[in-house]
């Protein structure tokens, strides 16, 4: 018989492995002293620990080890596991990539150009909304805060005493050939009424966002920060984009909380 310490040393594995594996069930050991608790294996078992170990070494879970060691090992159900963690491992490498990627853009810049971008921007998926909201067409830019305030007001009036409502302030803006198209309302689960539409925007799979602090007056600057940042990552913008406004209670902005979310694809 073997003590742990000298089958851990031999299979090169911890204490502390051989203990979970033996909790999991995958390595239960030969003999185990009834008064102190002193495991002790069996020769024999270091075939399976290197069973384990190679296993584990590839990235199998658990379960998939349980499964294999239960049943044996079979040809056909190897193959089976091997193509589902190659399809694992292949993605772990392309985000590992485009980490790698992002990681050498920014030291390029903050080493070469002594440049740091003033927001964090990040990539993730929105949910789709059901918007309580209404619509508008500006010409401009400059109309749109002329817009945007009184018909979150005029929602707010209809809408504004059911809890939760107005949890979640979103506005929709896309470029048409007339200007700006802009969908303005609060996620909504209640019925409709006169004075707003209801609006579904779709999930979206991809978007990068950032968040902008402070002052509408300096809300252009994040978002071309934002779409530097998409060029730079090898997307393309895909639909509207979105402002959450996470908080815009203040008259003077100072404290505003809004996130910029743009839908991408891949160039």
């Amino acid at each position: 018989m073997l003590s742990i310490g000298a089958f851990a040393q031999i299979g090169q594995v911890t204490h502390r492995m051989l203990r979970h594996w033996d909790t999991a069930g995958l390595l239960v050991p030969a003999h185990v002293d009834e008064f102190s608790g002193y495991r002790s294996y069996d020769p024999s078992q270091l075939a399976k620990l290197h069973r384990i170990v190679a296993l584990r070494q590839l990235g199998f879970g658990l379960d998939d080890i349980a499964l294999v060691l239960e049943q044996g090992v079979d040809a056909e159900r190897i193959s089976a596991l091997l193509h589902i963690r190659r399809a694992e491992v292949e993605q772990e490498h392309r985000v590992a990539a485009a980490r790698l990627v992002d990681v050498e853009r920014r030291l390029h810049l903050i080493e070469s150009e002594n440049h740091m971008s003033q927001i964090e921007i990040i990539e993730k998926p929105l949910p789709a909304l059901r918007l309580a909201a209404r619509r508008a067409v500006v010409a401009s830019q400059p109309e749109v805060a002329g817009v945007v305030g009184p018909a979150f007001d005029a929602i707010t009036g209809i809408i504004g005493s059911e809890r939760g409502a107005l949890d979640t302030p979103v506005a929709q803006y896309e470029t048409i050939e007339d200007g700006l198209s802009i969908v303005i309302g609060y996620e909504y689960g209640g019925e409709a009424f006169d004075g707003f539409e209801i609006v579904e925007l779709p999930a979206v799979d991809t978007a990068v966002c950032g968040v902008h602090l402070g002052s509408m007056a300096g809300i252009a600057d994040s978002w071309q920060a934002i779409h530097t940042e998409i060029i730079a990552r090898g997307f393309v913008p895909s639909g509207a984009c979105r402002e959450l406004y996470v908080r815009a209670e203040s008259d003077d902005q100072s404290d505003w909380v809004t996130e910029l979310q743009q839908p991408v694809t891949h160039a």
